[in-house]
Protein backbone atom coordinates (compact mmCIF):
# COMPACT_ATOMS: atom_id res chain seq x y z
CA UNK A 1 0.00 0.00 0.00
CA UNK A 2 1.28 3.44 -0.89
CA UNK A 3 1.46 5.98 2.02
CA UNK A 4 0.47 9.60 1.23
CA UNK A 5 3.80 12.12 2.37
CA UNK A 6 2.04 14.90 4.23
CA UNK A 7 4.46 17.34 4.17
CA UNK A 8 3.97 17.38 0.30
CA UNK A 9 1.86 20.79 -0.95
CA UNK A 10 -1.23 19.60 -2.08
CA UNK A 11 -1.56 19.31 -6.42
CA UNK A 12 -1.75 22.06 -7.80
CA UNK A 13 -1.17 24.32 -5.44
CA UNK A 14 2.91 24.99 -6.31
CA UNK A 15 2.49 28.10 -7.95
CA UNK A 16 0.63 29.80 -5.10
CA UNK A 17 2.98 28.57 -2.42
CA UNK A 18 6.14 29.73 -4.88
CA UNK A 19 4.54 32.70 -4.94
CA UNK A 20 3.72 33.23 -1.31
CA UNK A 21 7.09 32.52 -0.19
CA UNK A 22 8.39 34.48 -2.51
CA UNK A 23 6.60 37.31 -1.21
CA UNK A 24 7.45 36.73 2.00
CA UNK A 25 11.02 36.24 1.77
CA UNK A 26 10.97 39.81 0.16
CA UNK A 27 8.80 40.97 3.03
CA UNK A 28 11.31 39.91 5.65
CA UNK A 29 14.28 41.19 3.38
CA UNK A 30 12.86 44.51 3.70
CA UNK A 31 12.12 44.20 7.42
CA UNK A 32 15.61 42.59 8.53
CA UNK A 33 17.14 45.81 6.16
CA UNK A 34 15.58 48.00 7.91
CA UNK A 35 16.29 46.45 11.78
CA UNK A 36 19.82 46.52 10.99
CA UNK A 37 19.55 50.39 9.43
CA UNK A 38 18.11 51.30 12.96
CA UNK A 39 20.86 49.90 14.67
CA UNK A 40 23.43 51.15 12.64
CA UNK A 41 24.82 48.35 11.64
CA UNK A 42 24.37 48.43 7.58
CA UNK A 43 26.05 52.15 7.36
CA UNK A 44 29.63 51.24 9.07
CA UNK A 45 32.73 50.70 7.08
CA UNK A 46 32.07 46.91 7.91
CA UNK A 47 28.28 46.22 7.10
CA UNK A 48 26.22 43.75 8.64
CA UNK A 49 22.90 43.04 7.24
CA UNK A 50 20.52 40.79 8.48
CA UNK A 51 18.57 40.70 5.38
CA UNK A 52 21.64 38.80 3.69
CA UNK A 53 21.75 35.94 5.77
CA UNK A 54 18.45 34.79 3.79
CA UNK A 55 20.88 34.54 0.92
CA UNK A 56 20.85 31.19 1.96
CA UNK A 57 17.17 30.26 0.95
CA UNK A 58 17.46 29.53 -2.41
CA UNK A 59 19.43 26.15 -0.93
CA UNK A 60 15.74 25.14 0.26
CA UNK A 61 13.37 27.05 -2.43
CA UNK A 62 13.98 28.41 -5.73
CA UNK A 63 11.13 30.87 -4.56
CA UNK A 64 13.70 32.85 -2.91
CA UNK A 65 15.62 33.56 -5.86
CA UNK A 66 12.38 36.37 -7.20
CA UNK A 67 11.88 36.97 -3.01
CA UNK A 68 14.80 38.12 -2.59
CA UNK A 69 15.49 39.79 -6.20
CA UNK A 70 11.98 42.14 -4.68
CA UNK A 71 13.16 42.20 -1.24
CA UNK A 72 16.92 44.10 -1.90
CA UNK A 73 15.07 45.88 -4.79
CA UNK A 74 12.43 47.35 -2.33
CA UNK A 75 14.90 47.56 0.47
CA UNK A 76 17.00 49.86 -1.32
CA UNK A 77 14.55 51.89 -2.97
CA UNK A 78 13.29 52.73 0.57
CA UNK A 79 16.35 53.23 2.46
CA UNK A 80 17.13 56.02 -0.62
CA UNK A 81 19.96 54.33 -1.99
CA UNK A 82 21.09 56.19 -5.23
CA UNK A 83 20.10 54.81 -8.80
CA UNK A 84 22.98 52.62 -9.28
CA UNK A 85 22.58 51.01 -5.99
CA UNK A 86 19.14 50.15 -6.55
CA UNK A 87 19.97 48.83 -10.02
CA UNK A 88 23.43 46.85 -9.75
CA UNK A 89 22.83 46.02 -5.76
CA UNK A 90 19.72 44.14 -6.64
CA UNK A 91 20.88 42.48 -9.19
CA UNK A 92 24.28 40.95 -7.15
CA UNK A 93 21.46 39.75 -5.07
CA UNK A 94 19.68 37.56 -8.17
CA UNK A 95 22.99 36.46 -9.41
CA UNK A 96 24.45 35.34 -5.96
CA UNK A 97 20.42 33.80 -5.47
CA UNK A 98 20.49 32.08 -8.69
CA UNK A 99 24.14 30.03 -7.75
CA UNK A 100 23.42 29.57 -4.62
CA UNK A 101 19.86 27.63 -6.58
CA UNK A 102 22.33 25.59 -8.66
CA UNK A 103 24.49 24.95 -5.98
CA UNK A 104 22.03 23.58 -3.95
CA UNK A 105 23.54 19.65 -3.86
CA UNK A 106 26.31 21.67 -1.39
CA UNK A 107 25.11 22.57 1.84
CA UNK A 108 28.66 24.35 2.70
CA UNK A 109 28.83 26.04 -0.54
CA UNK A 110 24.96 28.60 0.26
CA UNK A 111 27.07 31.56 1.09
CA UNK A 112 29.47 31.60 -1.30
CA UNK A 113 27.75 33.24 -4.42
CA UNK A 114 26.46 35.70 -2.72
CA UNK A 115 29.06 36.91 -0.41
CA UNK A 116 31.38 36.60 -4.14
CA UNK A 117 28.08 38.42 -6.26
CA UNK A 118 28.35 41.42 -3.45
CA UNK A 119 32.08 41.85 -2.83
CA UNK A 120 32.78 42.33 -6.77
CA UNK A 121 29.78 44.43 -7.18
CA UNK A 122 29.04 46.40 -4.35
CA UNK A 123 32.82 47.95 -3.60
CA UNK A 124 32.57 49.31 -7.41
CA UNK A 125 28.62 51.13 -6.60
CA UNK A 126 30.48 52.47 -3.56
CA UNK A 127 33.06 53.87 -5.66
CA UNK A 128 30.56 55.14 -8.21
CA UNK A 129 27.34 55.88 -6.98
CA UNK A 130 28.52 57.39 -3.36
CA UNK A 131 32.19 57.93 -3.80
CA UNK A 132 33.42 56.18 -1.78
CA UNK A 133 37.40 55.53 -2.04
CA UNK A 134 39.75 53.54 -1.67
CA UNK A 135 38.24 50.86 -4.30
CA UNK A 136 40.89 48.16 -2.63
CA UNK A 137 39.65 49.12 1.23
CA UNK A 138 35.72 48.87 0.19
CA UNK A 139 36.92 45.36 -1.64
CA UNK A 140 37.85 44.10 1.80
CA UNK A 141 35.12 45.82 4.14
CA UNK A 142 32.47 44.38 2.02
CA UNK A 143 33.84 41.32 1.87
CA UNK A 144 34.41 40.94 6.01
CA UNK A 145 30.22 42.02 5.86
CA UNK A 146 28.84 39.62 3.65
CA UNK A 147 30.94 36.75 5.22
CA UNK A 148 29.43 37.76 8.43
CA UNK A 149 26.35 38.26 7.11
CA UNK A 150 26.19 35.39 4.10
CA UNK A 151 28.43 33.28 5.84
CA UNK A 152 27.99 33.02 9.62
CA UNK A 153 24.50 34.03 10.14
CA UNK A 154 23.12 32.99 6.84
CA UNK A 155 24.71 29.20 7.52
CA UNK A 156 23.42 29.48 10.84
CA UNK A 157 19.80 30.39 9.62
CA UNK A 158 20.03 27.67 7.09
CA UNK A 159 20.98 24.92 9.88
CA UNK A 160 18.13 26.43 12.20
CA UNK A 161 16.19 25.69 9.05
CA UNK A 162 17.22 22.70 7.86
CA UNK A 163 15.32 20.81 10.50
CA UNK A 164 11.85 21.85 9.21
CA UNK A 165 12.68 21.78 5.66
CA UNK A 166 9.91 19.55 5.11
CA UNK A 167 7.25 21.96 6.91
CA UNK A 168 8.74 25.20 5.83
CA UNK A 169 9.20 24.31 1.87
CA UNK A 170 6.58 21.30 0.85
CA UNK A 171 6.65 20.99 -2.34
CA UNK A 172 4.77 18.61 -5.04
CA UNK A 173 7.97 16.43 -5.14
CA UNK A 174 8.48 15.49 -1.52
Amino acid sequence: MKTQNTNAAPTGTAPLLSLVQAAMIAALYIVLTFIANALGLANQAIQVRFSEALTILPYFTPAAIPGLFVGCLLSNLLTGCALPDIIFGSLATVVGAFFTYKLRKYKWLAPVPPIAANAIVVPLVLLYAYGIKPLWFSFITVTIGEIISCGVLGMLLLFALNKYRSKLFPTDRN
